[in-house]
């Protein structure tokens, strides 16, 4: 995972953005990124963020 400052569709809110990472073909943005990695397993919103990035496995894989 690198640092980008190019903008980027983000995978998980939909959003462009300046700054975030990018994952294979992927783009999650700076705020989304953080409020994954404070998200606990038994929160509501993990399994929306799970999901989300799965998609960047499937489009890979595609």
């Amino acid at each position: 995972m690198t640092e980008e400052t190019s903008n980027g569709l983000c995978i998980i809110c939909g959003h462009e953005k300046q700054e975030g990472i990018r994952i294979i073909d992927g783009f999650i943005c700076d705020t989304c990124e953080l409020e994954m990695v404070h998200t606990e397993v038994q929160d509501a919103k993990y399994p929306f963020f799970i999901h989300q990035l799965r998609r960047i496995w499937l489009q890979n894989n595609a």
